[in-house]
């Protein structure tokens, strides 16, 4: 699938609002990045994009990256250090699956929102809000290579 043609079937301001809203509930960050390339091994480009991002300089270190690649039809989530530590590979394989039925549906929209709305349980759970004011320490716009 061409880059466009997936971007143009996405929702962004629903994406945006989504990472919004989960973020309200969390110090942890979310972020989504779309690749124009061909990635055939998505946790790696996600690994490189996280960095390039600034997501492992959150005070915390509870960066969420999902990754999505439509040309080679991958993508991946990818947490940081802290997040590793308190929920370890099964819950990103959980989420992975349900983003797959999502996507194997044409849902691309639905796939990132579910995803975000996952991640964003977990944050909480883990990473409460800070008390008082915080400043969002990342983007929620979509990225973009």
């Amino acid at each position: 699938m061409k880059h466009a043609e997936f971007i143009s079937q996405l929702d962004s301001a629903r994406i945006v609002a989504a990472i919004s809203a989960a973020e309200k509930k969390t110090s942890g960050q979310l972020r989504v990045f779309i690749s124009r390339r061909k990635c055939p091994d998505a946790l790696a480009a996600a690994a490189k994009h996280f960095k390039s991002l600034g997501m492992e300089k959150t005070r915390e270190r509870n960066g969420v990256l999902i990754f999505v690649a439509p040309k080679s039809r991958t993508f991946a989530i990818c947490g940081d250090t802290a997040i590793h530590e308190r929920c370890g590979e099964g819950f990103w394989t959980a989420v992975r699956d349900e983003m797959t039925a999502h996507l194997k549906e044409l849902r691309y929209t639905d796939a990132i929102l579910h995803a975000i709305s996952r991640a964003g349980e977990l944050l909480g759970a883990h990473f409460p809000p800070a008390s008082g004011p915080v400043a969002d320490e990342l983007p929620n716009d979509i990225a973009h290579d």
